[in-house]
């Protein structure tokens, strides 16, 4: 089961600041919503062995006319829903706002773990500011921190980890069952294309008890195939028929990737991949799994000689540098190519489960590294000596030398692309790792 916490508040409390502390990134992923661009934060964070989804929310905002921050009031309502444990984040050096008091009624009705946040406590003197805001009564303690400067965030990581799961996500299955998941934007036919492999023939599906709370796993044995299929389509409850769809869709979507061995990106041929795709993408590589990307809807669109190719370089060029992922153009309410798309799962998930013998791993790599070794820096020459391959669910390749510290990212991509080149990855996040020999 997965574990996600989200850091919710008012507006300007340092939310974000928080969020890049905690994850240890500055990258923010961009989706665009109502003609508004807005920054919406998902990160992964591993802390004493246990690993959890961070999402950054935007500030909270109640009685307002503007329609963007009644958006941003949904997703941060949906957030409270849908996490394991929420950080209220408030600012030590404004005190208490009415606007605190209201998202602190909200979190009272709540019964998830709630842990109050003071941020901006930059010296001792703000420890003693911060009891104002024991006056919100969530919680009997207040965790003081600064964000920007670190302080006090390994306390809140400790009594956030509390109670969450104590291990990360499982890739094992005990019957050995690929575990496929449908994701996408909404309306872009992710129920169809379940719909169209099931058909009337009922027999070929037989149900089995969700992985998640939230996702129900199927199981599909047709047409040669034998594999578990999760989607959470149909799901929504009938309360949360007005909230932010594409927000509600995100936060389902993170919990369906992680209990995934395979994720089948459905975009919309005629709109392309949006950053809402992005979205989704960039959670399935962070989760390190298999992807296969399908153009759904393809018989909207007036075709020429070498329209499918032109397309498939636009959507590679946009989600490089991980750009080595299938793709396949169909249309579901045809039943074009939906069977395709199953049979490059299959191959992507083979590719996932792939283990080289280590001998056969050093004879073409080592090769590759004597004719283009890395580059020297401040005269020291990098001598890279043994190549193994982690006995790990993801791919992962160790790379042992006299000076790991001076191996540059741009040099760990060349790595990359060499073992893509010659073994066959396609679709799969290869994690490189460089160790001292």
């Amino acid at each position: 089961m997965s574990n996600i916490v989200a850091i919710v508040g008012r507006p300007n409390v340092g939310k974000s600041t928080l969020f890049n502390r905690l994850t240890e990134s500055r990258q923010a992923i961009v989706d665009e919503a109502s003609g508004v661009t807005r920054d919406r934060h998902y990160g992964k964070v591993d802390w004493s062995g246990k690993e959890f989804t961070l999402i950054d929310t935007g500030g909270y905002i109640k009685g307002s006319d503007d329609i963007f921050e009644e958006e941003i009031r949904k997703q941060v309502l949906i957030a409270i829903d849908e996490a394991d444990v929420i950080l209220f984040v408030v600012d030590v050096t404004v005190g208490l706002t009415d606007l605190d008091k209201q998202v602190a009624n909200v979190l009272r009705r709540s019964k998830k773990k709630i842990i109050l946040v003071s941020n901006k406590v930059d010296n001792s003197s703000r420890i003693a500011d911060s009891s104002v805001f024991y006056g919100l009564g969530i919680g009997d303690e207040i965790f003081n921190v600064s964000a920007i400067s670190g302080s006090g965030t390994g306390e809140l990581l400790d009594e956030i980890i509390i109670g969450l799961d104590d291990k990360p996500i499982s890739d094992e299955d005990e019957d050995g069952l690929m575990r496929l998941a449908i994701v996408g934007r909404p309306n872009v036919g992710k129920s169809s294309f379940i719909n169209a492999l099931i058909g009337e023939d009922r027999n070929i599906v037989t149900d089995i008890a969700g992985t998640t709370r939230d996702s129900v796993s199927t199981r599909f044995t047709s047409f040669g195939f034998d594999l578990k299929i999760i989607d959470t389509a149909g799901l929504r409850k009938k309360s949360k028929v007005d909230e932010d769809i594409e927000f509600y869709s995100v936060m389902r979507s993170i919990r369906t990737i992680e209990n995934a061995d395979v994720c089948l990106l459905m975009i919309e041929a005629n709109e392309g991949i949006l950053s809402q795709d992005m979205n989704v993408l960039s959670l399935i590589v962070k989760n390190k799994k298999g992807a296969v990307i399908v153009v759904n809807k393809w018989d909207l669109i007036e075709k020429e000689n070498n329209t499918a190719k032109a397309y498939e370089e636009v959507i590679k060029k946009r989600i490089a540098p991980f750009s080595d992922i299938p793709i396949i153009f169909t249309s579901v309410i045809n039943k074009q190519r939906v069977l395709k798309a199953l049979e490059e799962a299959v191959k992507v998930f083979e590719n996932r489960t792939r283990k080289i013998p280590t001998r056969k791993l050093n004879d073409i790599m080592l090769e590759v590294i004597g004719k283009f070794p890395p580059p020297a820096i401040k005269g020291k020459y990098i001598k890279i000596k043994f190549v193994n391959q982690l006995p790990t669910l993801a791919p992962t390749f160790v790379f042992y030398c006299n000076l790991p510290q001076y191996v540059k990212e741009p040099y760990k991509r060349f790595l990359e692309n060499k073992i893509r080149e010659n073994f066959n990855y396609a679709g799969v996040p290869i994690q490189i790792l460089i160790r001292k020999k």
